[in-house]
């Protein structure tokens, strides 16, 4: 694997090195001791897929609040996604900064998401799926979210949405006030 920190401290994209032979490739794609020597979380109890059937589904922007803070490593296993992270850490020289990138089942490659970082991810292709490893379990009342298209964090997205939750589609503008991450 090859590991990429972005321009959001402890953001890494993950790359596959394939082993190519005439059946195809074989490739690792986690490794404990590789994550551990990034400095990177390697033990992640819940595993989670998301199916999407439609292209331009959204999901996100998806957080989770003190002390239930998680982070996680996003891969596209089949189709392909833009997927986005934005930087919430209160005392961060890049909070509020994103970053995008494709993820795909074609590329094998994945997001590693700190804890602080809201993430959302948009399909560009039907029938798409998206394994989450996270580091802790679920706490449906830390659960948060921001905008997909808050103008504040000004994300620029390959495609328009089409499909969204209710929940997605509810979640309110930025402010300073209510913001809890």
């Amino acid at each position: 694997m090859r590991f990429h920190e972005s321009e959001l401290p402890g953001v890494f994209v993950v790359d596959i090195e394939p082993k190519l032979d005439e059946r195809g490739f074989f490739a690792r794609t986690f490794a404990e001791e590789e994550f551990a020597a990034h400095r990177l979380p390697s033990r992640f109890p819940h595993w989670s897929i998301s199916r999407n059937t439609y292209a331009a589904t959204l999901r996100g922007l998806h957080y989770n609040a003190a002390p239930f803070r998680e982070a996680k490593l996003v891969r596209c296993t089949r189709g392909a996604i833009w997927d986005v992270v934005v930087d919430l850490r209160r005392d961060s020289p890049t909070r509020f900064g994103w970053r995008g990138l494709e993820l795909s089942g074609e590329r094998g490659n994945a997001l590693f998401v700190p804890e602080g970082f809201a993430h959302g991810f948009v399909t560009l292709g039907p029938e798409t799926d998206v394994f989450y490893y996270m580091t802790r379990p679920y706490e449906p009342s830390a659960a948060r979210g921001l905008r997909w298209d808050d103008p504040r964090l000004g994300i620029r997205w390959p495609v328009a949405p089409k499909v969204l939750s209710e929940r997605d589609r509810s979640f309110a503008d930025f402010s300073e006030e209510s913001f809890d991450g």
